[in-house]
């Protein structure tokens, strides 16, 4: 392939992996994946980005006290992300864009509608980060302005379009978000930083029927204008 055929095909590959192996990933890819992915733009060249890398037992660590809290009703209940991700308001076409991917992965999985009990442990899965063996907090000094957020948001796609490139697959996350406190609390953060999002790096396990969903994008037609 061409450069640009090469290129092409690692943005259209990544997915949002949601089944991982438990495949070693060398401290120094990640490393290389981050130094990377650090070349991405920001304004005046702030780089407002700051990563925390979590394997073996430090993950083991986290995943457990956020997994006892999502699995304690009242526990959960003193918990809420510490920012707003979503709209408080969904309209069309963004609310059914969210609920065909929430179906088509539930179908995928055989979840049907209103089993209560298999949803809960498939979204306690976003806390074991999908069994990836590493995990990615990404945080912000909270002084920062919404610049910098558009900034990390290149930054991350960054991160992932790296990580695809040298095979490994990602699942960037808002839902860890939640328990920020404990993120916070197991990772030592400074008052001055607040959580973006974590994400699951690894190999993708491929038998695993939640990796066969790819998202539909929209039709230029929907949302581009040329003028001229």
């Amino acid at each position: 392939m061409n450069t640009q055929e090469t290129v092409d095909e690692v943005i259209t590959s990544r997915y949002s992996c949601r089944a991982f192996l438990p495949t070693p990933v060398a401290a120094e890819t990640v490393a290389d994946i981050l130094r990377v992915a650090s070349r991405a733009p920001s304004g005046t060249n702030t780089q407002p980005w700051k990563a925390t890398v979590l394997m073996g037992e430090s993950l083991k660590s986290l995943m457990d006290r956020m997994l006892a809290a999502y699995d304690d009703p009242e526990e959960a209940a003193t918990h809420s992300a510490p920012w707003a991700y979503y709209p408080k308001k969904w309209i069309s076409p963004y609310i059914e864009r969210r609920r065909k991917v929430g179906l088509d992965l539930y179908s995928l999985l055989g979840i049907a509608k209103g089993d209560a009990k298999r949803m809960h442990e498939q979204h306690g899965r976003n806390y074991k980060f999908f069994d990836a063996p590493v995990a990615l907090v990404f945080t912000v000094e909270n002084l920062m302005e919404q610049g910098s957020w558009l900034d990390y948001g290149m930054f991350l796609q960054t991160v992932m379009l790296a990580a695809k490139a040298r095979g490994l697959d990602t699942c960037p996350e808002a839902a860890p978000l939640q328990f920020h406190r404990i993120i916070r609390e197991q990772l030592q953060l400074p008052e001055n930083e607040i959580p973006v999002c974590t994400m699951a790096l690894g190999y993708a396990d491929t038998a695993a029927p939640e990796n066969t969903l790819r998202t539909e994008r929209a039709p230029l037609t929907d949302w581009v204008r040329f003028l001229g």
